[in-house]
Parts: structure tokens; C-alpha cells; sequence
């Protein structure tokens, strides 16, 4: 099982998570928003399920994608335990030098 930070770290998958935060949709509403094939965004989203970040209803022949907030909550756990004083110093540090130039 892949973890929740390895699979949000991917654009596409992010920005399928910015999507989904808005509502629930279609694979082929998400598919429309990337010029990447609608199978290819399948696979992201088998991704983000298996991840725990992403689930699927059936519904006819359609699956509707929505986040979990569980997921999300874990992803949120991965960050703050990565998100150390150090990497808060090196975005000050960053900053300081963007500004000197």
C-alpha cells in the first residue's frame, strides 16, 4: 500500500485532490479538467484509493470519486511530522535571499 504522502506528491494526483475537495465527480468530469487520457486518470485515482485518500461509489455504470476526510487527516499527520523547525528556517533563509538580489 502506498503511503499518503508518496501519492499526493504527484501533480496530477494533487490537483485530482483539489478537484475532488470541491465535491464529488465522474472519472470522466476529473478527466476533463487534464489533457491526459481518461485512463490514465483512472489509474491516478486507483492510486489515491489505495492510498486512503480517495473513494469510489458505483452508481449505474458510473463511479462517483470523493475524498476522505480520514485520509486527508493522515496526509495532513505526514506533513506536520515532515514539516520540521529546520525546513521552516531553510523557507526563511529562501525568502532572505530572494530579497537581497
Amino acid at each position: 500500500m502506498i503511503d499518503a504522502l508518496s501519492a499526493a506528491a504527484e501533480p496530477n494526483r494533487r490537483r485530482i485532490l483539489q478537484l475532488l475537495a470541491k465535491g464529488p465527480l465522474t472519472v470522466s468530469e476529473i478527466a476533463g479538467e487534464f489533457t491526459v487520457t481518461r485512463s490514465a486518470i483512472s489509474q491516478h485515482l486507483l492510486v489515491l484509493a489505495e492510498a486512503g485518500l480517495v473513494e469510489a461509489e458505483k452508481v449505474g455504470r458510473q463511479r462517483i470519486y470523493r475524498v476522505l476526510p480520514s485520509g486527508l487527516s493522515r496526509l495532513q499527520a505526514e506533513i506536520d511530522r515532515f514539516w520540521t523547525d529546520e525546513l521552516d528556517q531553510l523557507v526563511a533563509d529562501a525568502h532572505t535571499m530572494r530579497s537581497t538580489r
